[in-house]
């Protein structure tokens, strides 16, 4: 259970910009922050469904509340809200004024999560698509207090994060939420049930933490390893590595004649410890 309540003075929060229509019902998308609302109820009730049961559940960007509303609705999780942009949260204010007191108006990229909720929290929302990426690494970052994500990004994020080892959309992302997570790919989302419509798809996926507690190598030497990897990807192993690390004495790894594709997370596991014995 959340611990603090974070407000307008939180730091990272914003306040958005200012309203341009006079209609109190409606949020204007700011393509700065990367809004994309989603209209679709069916969507919307199929994205809140696809969460476990229990606990506490924050939502990243609640927006016009769409998805809001649904995860309200169940009575088995207590829902949170982050929202940076003031308009939404003033439309939030006046349309769902019971979950005032839980929507935080700040940046969640910035929010101390294992302060607010020390005993653990699960993440949802229609992610704003300019920063999806960095909101898994920030779940990265707190993956011993978030147990499970249901995100929709953009479809290539989608993908990139739950493809399989050999695959042209496994990279970086891949490998770092597949040491920590099992991953599914729930469903793709068409264009047209946002507002503005998108110039790609979406996709909605699932994150479960996995049994993993250590890797079983230094993890910090681990996710340089594995940049480094796909710094180059279309270059043998032996060239990027090199690059960052040096020679390594000479030294060659039976891995250094493959692609950075074609490694799996325990094999980038045992790279990693083959370069922390030979740097």
């Amino acid at each position: 259970m959340a611990t603090k309540r974070y407000n307008n003075n939180s730091r990272g929060a914003h306040k958005g910009a200012p309203r341009t229509n006079d209609n109190p019902n409606y949020v204007r998308p700011k393509k700065a922050l990367g809004q994309h609302f989603l209209t679709d109820m069916g969507v919307a009730r199929r994205i809140a469904e696809a969460m476990s049961e229990g606990g506490d559940v924050l939502e990243v960007g609640c927006g016009t509340g769409v998805l809001t509303q649904f995860l309200l609705s169940r009575g088995d999780i207590r829902t949170w809200g982050a929202e940076v942009d003031g308009e939404s949260v003033e439309y939030l204010h006046r349309h769902y004024p019971d979950f005032t007191p839980r929507l935080i108006f700040g940046d969640f990229l910035n929010l101390p999560l294992d302060e607010m909720f020390p005993e653990g929290l699960k993440v949802i929302g229609n992610f704003p698509y300019n920063i999806s990426s960095q909101i898994f690494f920030k779940v990265l970052d707190y993956k011993e207090l978030i147990p499970e994500v249901v995100g929709m990004v953009q479809r290539e994020v989608a993908l990139r994060i739950a493809s399989p080892a050999g695959n042209r959309d496994y990279g970086i992302l891949s490998v770092l939420m597949q040491a920590w997570y099992d991953i599914e790919y729930l469903f793709t989302v068409h264009e047209n049930v946002f507002n503005p419509p998108p110039k790609v798809k979406s996709a909605v996926v699932r994150m479960k933490r996995n049994g993993v507690k250590e890797l079983g190598c230094d993890e910090g030497l681990f996710v340089k390893v594995v940049k480094a990897a796909f710094s180059q990807r279309r270059k043998m192993l032996k060239t990027p590595l090199k690059a960052v690390f040096g020679d390594f004495g000479g030294a060659e790894h039976e891995f250094f004649s493959l692609r950075a594709e074609a490694l799996s997370v325990q094999d980038y596991i045992a790279l990693t410890n083959w370069v922390a014995e030979h740097c």
